[in-house]
């Protein structure tokens, strides 16, 4: 059965607090850093909110998703300036040596086989080629599973998934959980409390209503990450290296690094 995962994907439009946006340009970021004049593969990249941004600095830049919806979304939107095509992660339409840079962000949990996956990045990639993963992270104690996930990972898990695949990993986390205010506790307390019960909405527009109410003005999602966008919201989801010995739980958010060895 084919799996749309559109409805838990954050599309064009949708409306999102000031703090995706900033995990957006976070990811986005780390991962420019390391695309320049390189080619760079993008898998699971959804609407495509991010391809324009990373094209600034790449050689060459692919995306691809498993949604046929999403591709057509970003095919509409970039209008033939990348290559953008639905594609299985398990299995990468692509010869061995084709890129420098691979990329999953948000998306390692809905894979059945995330062993697989990293294997096709380490064919697809070139000697000294680099893996950058992003993941919510299941230790954080708000943390509330997608619909349609497989397999969520802690700091420890993730690097050892990457290490057992051959790649020198270094983690990363990112966007605390501060409850250093009696508002955000009331917060974490409900949304903890709603999680158990099973209450949050599945889909991104269901969710929203309950985002409006506790976090306060949105911002419609934008189809192509800018860098004024970025520029402006730039410095607020500073990467915190995490040692294998360090708890990791404080992190809502984790990037894993990976060099092939």
């Amino acid at each position: 059965m084919t799996v749309d995962y559109s409805k838990v994907t954050e599309n064009p439009g949708d409306m999102v607090t000031r703090r995706a946006l900033q995990m957006v340009v976070t990811r986005y970021s780390l991962a420019r850093q390391h695309c320049q004049d390189k080619d760079v593969l993008e898998i699971g990249c959804g609407p495509g909110l991010g391809l324009g941004y990373l094209a600034q600095g790449a050689r060459r830049v692919v995306g691809g998703d498993y949604t046929a919806g999403m591709v057509r979304t970003a095919q509409r939107h970039y209008r033939g300036r990348f290559s953008i095509l639905r594609l299985d992660a398990h299995a990468l339409p692509f010869a061995g040596g084709s890129f420098d840079v691979a990329i999953l962000f948000e998306a390692i949990y809905y894979l059945a086989d995330p062993g697989k996956f990293l294997d096709e990045c380490r064919r697809v990639l070139r000697k000294d080629g680099i893996l950058i993963v992003c993941t919510v992270n299941r230790e954080w104690p708000d943390f509330n599973p997608s619909p349609s996930s497989t397999t969520y990972y802690s700091a420890p898990e993730l690097l050892a998934l990457l290490t057992e695949h051959g790649f020198q990993t270094e983690m990363f986390g990112a966007f605390p959980a501060s409850t250093d205010s009696l508002a955000r506790k009331v917060v974490s307390l409900i949304r903890r409390t709603a999680v158990s019960l099973h209450l949050i909405p599945g889909s991104m527009k269901g969710k929203a209503w309950l985002k409006r109410l506790f976090y306060g003005r949105l911002t419609p999602l934008p189809a192509e990450l800018s860098p004024e966008a970025a520029e402006g919201l730039s410095g607020e989801g500073a990467l915190v290296h995490i040692s294998e010995e360090a708890p990791a739980s404080q992190y809502t958010v984790l990037y894993a690094l990976g060099r092939l060895r």
